[in-house]
């Protein structure tokens, strides 16, 4: 059963262990300005906090935007940009020490900082209809909140140049061929299609699902793969799942063929 909250700038529901936010300024495709990171902040403070919360998922309001990016008329307009979250952009996009995955269900334009939340999070499944792109260089602007950085990691540098540098759009089944988008819905579907993949991840053990994020985030800093081997072992996560009951609940389950009763303790 959901359980659901909305405030003036997002929409808040759970159901069971998933934890689902919805930007909710449809009419500005999403657009995002201090009032409404912060109030995604907290969201997603709320989501960090809560122990009994195990995966989250991001999506827009409507059917037209998963967010169009920093909300420009406002700031054109003499609104105040102070206050912005330290967490960054969408409450995501500076949040380094979430280790509980967060899927991106964009469910048409991400431009922007609102492409920035969604290379943010884990996984993006994007409906059909999805489009992408980093444009602030045709404003004059450059994609600060962590795009120029995140996606060269994570297509490759020659094929972020391509985008970065253009402010070029680029659909769903394209991003998907790039390597940013894990999965593309029919439109409409992309919230019930990143639910399955929640589904999915939800079978897991909690802790294990944290553990490999963090080393496979924090590998990536090392120099070589060796290197991260000889270093995982003094990672947090993975060192909270060796002494974890999960730990022996996984095998034993396994032993005795039921589903794990997974406690993420």
């Amino acid at each position: 059963m959901a359980n659901e909250t909305e405030t003036e700038f997002c929409k808040i529901e759970t159901e069971g262990r998933l934890f689902i936010v919805t930007i909710n300024r449809p009419d500005v495709m999403n657009a995002l300005h201090p009032p409404a990171n912060r109030a995604l902040a907290e969201a997603f403070d709320r989501f960090a906090a809560d122990n009994a919360l195990w995966v989250a998922i991001i999506t827009g309001a409507g059917d037209k935007a998963f967010s169009a990016g920093n909300d420009l008329k406002y700031q054109a307009m003499g609104g105040d940009m102070s206050g912005q979250p330290k967490s960054g952009f969408g409450g995501l996009t500076s949040r380094f020490d979430l280790m509980k995955p967060i899927i991106a269900a964009v469910n048409g334009v991400a431009m922007g900082g609102g492409f920035e939340i969604a290379l943010a999070c884990d996984m993006i499944v994007a409906s059909e209809n999805a489009t992408f792109a980093l444009p602030e260089p045709r404003v004059g602007l450059a994609a600060y909140a962590g795009g120029m950085h995140r996606l060269p990691r994570e297509i490759g540098l020659k094929q972020a140049m391509g985008m970065m540098l253009t402010g070029r759009r680029v659909g769903a089944e394209e991003g998907k061929q790039l390597g940013f988008v894990n999965d593309v819905a029919p439109a409409g579907q992309a919230l019930a299609r990143a639910k399955e993949w929640a589904a999915q991840i939800l079978e897991c053990g909690p802790l294990s699902v944290r553990a490999t994020k963090e080393a496979a985030l924090r590998g990536l800093t090392e120099p070589s793969v060796e290197a991260a081997m000889k270093n995982q072992q003094s990672y947090e996560g993975l060192r909270t799942l060796f002494k974890s009951k999960d730990f022996v609940e996984g095998p034993l389950a396994f032993a005795q063929k039921r589903k794990p009763d997974w406690k993420a303790e």
